[in-house]
């Protein structure tokens, strides 16, 4: 039987769904009514049923949002910068006197430094933009799924989003991914409006968002534009000719889009502006294809965290293995896969289901739109060699979500034909299989949930196969949907009852394997990581050991985490990090400021443009925000950036613009923190008296014991 008889190549419009049982006539309605039930086409569960989902995404996002504190202290210092300086604002600077900026570009941190300058800051006013953001994708996703399949395709859509474990995680954190993956799903209603009517308006809208999702998290934002770009070129009403152009009307508005601000950074003298965090030589080109850019792909990482090359065959890279299977290893695979290959299967069924459609065929074009979102995003990420984090998955959710929702309500509609029952069963039954395997890998957690999912998904699995009618159709479908998102919800849940801080949060369960690798971990050092990060084995000696050692590595960065230094340097060392919830989340969450320490930056920035200078922004961060005054970021995010020089530090300090030399922080690349970085500390620890002051060694800068 060919794929045109199991499907008549029937065409839609916005307000008759492909895959909707044709609608009732209605009486038109009142505004206030119509607000509340939604379109005369749609029935009346609809809209409240929406509601209904945004209410309780919005619960799942905002409970006990507080509890996570400065969740990553990194990005809530520049929100502190940008709440006392509008040029800190724009340039995204990790202190308000402006040294150096974020390593990223600054547009996911002006929301929150609005809020915060709104309400003032706090966590809250921090972390209660990413929510709603959060709450936003689920919405515009529904919307962009709505306009051309039924309100339970968009319902089901959404539902799998907001419950996917990492985007719980990452709308209740401070990352830039949020901004990132609402601005992202914007694009795609753009680009659906766009393949409706052919409007070049709409590409232009779907191009200004993904330019200013650039601005967000840079080059990662311009993985959807393939499929984008791909699904017009073929789906597109208009003649041929005139979609490239307008293809090229994208990629140029695109470009603007993301591109002022970084014409503006880089024309503007360098000596005007604070230092561009991530490079190597203080130019943004260097942080976009190097470090935050092709860098990511490669493993050629200047500056990064340990990052650096391929490992053996090219298989495994710095932050552990790569290859296809990436998304599903046990560090990855329990952020985002649970319905990934529900969402596959639905996808390579429905391309072959609408195979010998017409050309403008809307089913076929939703397809392609989300699963080359879905494709392109996933390969990236899994086949990296460069910084990849688990956090990063969050982008695939909503592709995820959508080809779930519209895969499932494309062949619900034609549940008559066995290809689109048997789709049905398959795809419960891989969702409910990956899904045992998923909770085998914490087996200590809800142990009982395991047997009850497996066993109901695969009868369901079964029923599926049967013709029914369409009620009892009704409830078993119902019934495998909850099964399905059985498990996500259960790991979203635990991730909301877990606070989380740092650099490196990861959703799930305590106990799942959420390292930089493969591996579930052991102790002392970093679960799951690559050689150099293991307990006791490779990497550069002022890493190695069990955790942070106090011996090895250069003079000033030695020290036994707590920002007290120990043996193998002066009393500069100390790394400095304490950990957090959330797994390995606060591998580099800086340190804790005490009481004495606070009140004394607190009352020592008077007449100092910087009241400290610390080796790394992420102990820089945790002094700013305790005390609320500037802190030099000695090297960027992790001390591997050559700014100051010894000179420039050197010229700063003689012209009495920083007060306190803090000891500790810093972590590096392959070869530690910056040799600039080192030869502060150094120099610092030769010519300036020390004392402990809650266990950091605080240098007076304004008090040379030598020349």
């Amino acid at each position: 039987m060919s794929s045109a008889t199991l499907i008549p190549p029937v065409e839609a419009t916005p307000s008759t769904p492909v895959d909707a049982d044709p609608p009732a006539p209605a009486p038109r309605r009142s505004p206030i009514r119509r607000l509340w039930r939604g379109p005369d086409t749609d029935p009346g569960w609809a809209r409240p049923a929406l509601y209904a989902l945004l209410l309780a995404t919005a619960v799942l996002y905002l409970w006990g949002l507080g509890a996570s504190g400065w969740a990553n202290s990194y990005y809530s210092a520049a929100v502190q910068a940008g709440t006392k300086s509008w040029k800190a604002f724009f340039f995204g600077s990790t202190d308000s006197s402006n040294f150096i900026t974020i390593d990223k570009t600054p547009a996911s941190l002006w929301p929150m430094a609005i809020s915060a300058r709104i309400f003032g800051l706090s966590s809250w006013s921090i972390l209660v933009p990413q929510a709603l953001e959060g709450v936003a994708v689920v919405g515009v996703l529904y919307a962009t799924v709505k306009r051309w399949f039924s309100p339970g395709a968009a319902l089901l859509a959404g539902a799998v989003a907001a419950l996917t474990p990492v985007a719980v995680l990452m709308f209740r954190f401070n990352n830039p991914d949020s901004l990132l993956v609402l601005l992202l799903v914007g694009s795609a209603y753009a680009t659906t409006r766009a393949l409706e009517a052919g409007k070049t308006r709409w590409l232009v809208l779907a191009g200004a968002l993904v330019g200013f999702a650039f601005l967000a998290k840079e080059l990662q934002a311009f993985l959807v534009l393939p499929g984008f770009g791909l699904v017009y070129l073929i789906a597109g009403p208009p003649k041929l000719g005139r979609r490239i152009v307008q293809l090229l009307v994208l990629g140029v508005t695109t470009i603007v889009a993301g591109g002022w601000w970084v014409a503006i950074v880089q024309l503007t003298p360098a000596s005007q502006r604070p230092y561009i965090g991530g490079s190597q030589n203080n130019s943004f080109w260097n942080v976009l294809f190097g470090y935050n850019g092709f860098g990511r792909l490669t493993g050629s990482e200047t500056g990064s965290v340990g990052g650096g090359g391929a490992g053996a065959a090219g298989q495994t890279g710095q932050w552990g293995p790569t290859g296809w299977t990436r998304l599903f290893n046990d560090s990855f695979g329990g952020q985002a896969s649970w319905l990934i290959p529900a969402a596959l299967i639905l996808l390579v069924a429905g391309l072959v289901l609408t195979l010998k459609r017409p050309r403008t065929d809307r089913t076929r074009a939703a397809l392609i739109l989300w699963g080359g979102w879905l494709l392109v995003t996933g390969m990236a990420i899994s086949l990296g060699k460069g910084i990849i984090h688990q956090y990063y998955t969050v982008a695939l959710a909503p592709a995820i979500g959508a080809l779930v929702g519209i895969g499932a309500a494309v062949m619900w509609r034609h549940r008559d034909q066995w290809f689109a029952r048997a789709t049905l069963a398959v795809a419960l039954a891989a969702s409910v299989i990956w899904a045992s395997v998923l909770l085998g890998r914490t087996p200590s957690w809800a142990p009982a949930l395991q047997p009850v999912i497996l066993i109901l998904g695969l009868g369901l699995s079964v029923a599926l196969l049967v013709p029914t009618g369409r009620r009892l159709g009704l409830a078993v479908l119902g019934a495998a949907v909850v099964v399905a998102l059985a498990a996500p919800a259960a790991y979203s849940l635990s991730t909301v009852r877990t606070s989380h801080t740092g650099a490196l949060p990861t959703a799930g369960p305590a106990g799942a394997s959420t390292g930089f690798g493969p591996g579930r971990g052991g102790p002392g050092g970093f679960p799951g990581g690559p050689p150099n990060f293991a307990r006791g084995t490779g990497g550069p000696p002022n890493i190695r050991g069990g955790g942070f050692p106090g011996g090895g590595g250069p003079p000033a960065f030695a020290g036994n985490g707590t920002g007290a230094g120990t043996a193998g340097g002066p009393p500069a060392g100390g790394l400095g990090l304490r950990g957090g919830g959330g797994g390995i989340g606060g591998l580099l969450n800086g340190t804790t400021a005490g009481p004495k320490l606070t009140a004394l930056l607190e009352h020592g920035g008077d007449g100092y443009r910087w009241t400290a200078a610390a080796v790394g922004a992420n102990n820089a961060a945790s002094y700013q925000l305790a005390s609320g005054q500037a802190v030099m970021a000695i090297g960027g995010f992790n001390g591997s950036d050559p700014a100051p020089t010894l000179g420039q530090f050197q010229a700063y300090v003689h012209a009495g613009t920083i007060h306190y030399f803090l000891g500790g922080g810093g972590f590096g690349g392959p070869g530690g923190t910056s040799s600039s970085s080192s030869a502060i500390a150094t120099w610092v620890a030769a010519h300036y008296p020390s004392t402990a002051v809650n266990g950091v060694t605080v240098y007076d800068l304004t008090a040379p014991t030598t020349g």
